[in-house]
This record gives C-alpha cells, sequence and structure tokens, in this order.
C-alpha cells in the first residue's frame, strides 16, 4: 500500500535575526545536574530520571511529590509514558516487563509479557481505557491487551499491508488516534478498532511527541509542527543554544530543554 502527502512548508517564527527567536522564550528555572532523561504529564508535572537510577515526580510548582528508587529491578528502563498521571507505565524491553504506578510512584501492576507470548514488544503505550497498548513485531500486530495480558483487541497482520514491517520507536494514545513512530518509515496513525488511518514519511525525527491534534517532532535546527490531515506544516527555529540538547520537550505553554544533563525549563509565546 503506497501513501503520498505534498506538505506545504511555512515559518512559524521568523529566523532573520537570532535575537528574534531567542525573545520568544523566556528562562523560568532549571533542575539538577545528573539528569539523564525527563517526561512531562498533562498537569504539568515532571518525572526526572537521574544518574542515581531514580525517578523523581516533581509538580508545576517545582516541588518534590515522589520517588521511584526500584528502576533497575527489571533490566534497562526502556520507555516512560505519563498519558494518564494516575497511572505511569514503565516499559522494560529487553525483559518484556511493564510495570504500572500510580500517582505517588507507588507500584500498581507488574505484567510479563512472555507469558503472554509476547517475545518482541518494541513500543508500549497507555490506552485511552487503561488498558495497554504494544506492537508485537514477532507477528506484525497492534495489540490491545489488559493489566493481566489478556488479548482485548488486535490487528491484522501488518506484513499484508507493507513490503515491509514498521519497527516503531514510539507508541501512544492521543486524541482519539493510536500513533506508532518509526524514525526509518515514518508515522503510522491507526483508529482504537485497530483499522490503519494514514502512514505519514516523516523520517529522521528525535523527541517525537503529539500535543492537542499535532504532530512534533526535531530534526537538525527545527522543531516541526504538522497536523494530520492538513497541508501546513510548520518548522520552528531551535535557538542556537539549544540545538545540541539531548532532549527537547514541548507543551502549550512551556519549552523543556535536557542539556548536559540539566534540565532547563522555558515559557514561550
Amino acid at each position: 500500500m503506497k501513501f503520498r502527502l505534498t506538505i506545504w512548508l511555512f515559518l512559524l517564527l521568523p529566523v532573520a535575526s537570532i535575537a528574534q527567536v531567542d525573545s520568544v522564550f523566556r528562562f523560568e528555572r532549571q533542575w539538577g545536574n545528573q539528569v539523564v532523561d525527563f517526561y512531562v504529564d498533562a498537569l504539568g508535572s515532571l518525572y526526572i530520571l537521574n544518574k542515581n537510577d531514580q525517578l523523581k515526580k516533581v509538580d508545576a510548582n517545582g516541588d518534590s511529590v515522589a520517588v521511584f528508587s526500584a528502576i533497575r529491578r527489571y533490566g534497562q528502563l526502556y520507555s516512560i509514558d505519563v498519558t494518564n498521571p494516575l497511572k505511569i507505565l514503565l516499559y522494560y524491553k529487553d525483559f518484556g516487563t511493564v510495570v504500572t504506578l500510580d500517582r505517588f510512584l507507588s507500584v500498581r501492576n507488574t505484567l510479563d509479557l512472555r507469558r503472554q507470548n509476547i517475545f518482541q514488544a518494541k513500543a508500549v503505550g497507555l490506552a485511552y481505557d487503561n488498558n495497554i497498548w504494544l506492537f508485537d513485531e514477532q507477528e506484525g500486530r497492534l495489540k490491545r491487551i489488559g493489566e493481566d495480558g489478556k488479548l482485548i483487541l488486535q490487528t491484522n497482520d501488518l506484513r499484508l499491508l507493507f513490503d515491509t514491517l514498521p519497527s516503531p520507536d514510539f507508541l501512544t494514545d492521543q486524541d482519539g488516534l493510536v500513533y506508532l513512530y518509526d524514525s526509518v518509515k515514518g508515522v503510522y496513525l491507526f483508529d482504537y478498532y485497530g483499522a490503519l488511518k494514514s502512514r505519514i514519511p516523516f523520517i529522521g525525527w528525535r523527541d517525537f511527541m503529539v500535543l492537542s491534534h499535532s504532530i512534533y517532532g526535531r530534526k537538525e535546527t527545527e522543531i516541526f509542527k504538522y497536523e494530520p490531515g492538513s497541508l501546513d506544516m510548520r518548522q520552528i527555529k531551535i535557538p542556537p543554544q539549544f540545538q545540541s540538547a539531548t532532549r527537547i520537550r514541548i507543551s502549550q505553554q512551556k519549552l523543556y530543554v535536557l542539556q548536559d544533563g540539566v534540565l532547563r525549563i522555558y515559557s514561550y509565546r
């Protein structure tokens, strides 16, 4: 199946001078000097992973809420999903283990996917109904399972649709759709019944995320914003001092930049 997309590029910010771009962002505060990664939930709370293998939750006011210290119990942490602030999902790909935490980062449930005969799930995320989405590369299917591992829904074998199977780096359930992102093949959008809605050939992006019906990703010196179904692709020029950042995430009102182990938070207009 072939998908084609014509994209018109519009500059969101003027790039004639660095001063113009820099004036858009206003520094608010920074956090730590040993930050490895971070995530931001819908309430503005931060989940900060540090070099001491601790996951810290910090609320929107900068106050520490909770700490989870058993990060290495199931091996190397592969991904975190904070879509629902009341149910945090940790995924340990090497051991096929999904751990869910409550809002105070206490363990709610642990699921061994291998016991469900799922051995190659690269991307895992929280579903709209608080169940779990995953992409089973061994079977070539997107699946929704319960906390007990029982299958609720699965797609047809995607190898019947594509010449090569996607190998998604990222999965998220947002705005009534499931987004899979493969940095080599692009974005795959599914509805909640498992039907493929579209495929968008955005490749080579970092920091892929979905916010308010728009897709964001970083490539080289720009952040891209695209609303599926439209022809409007916007480019946000990254100020030079941010371009070497390990991670950049964006919310409705803030820009989060992880650089040299320090997480800096900016507001923007």
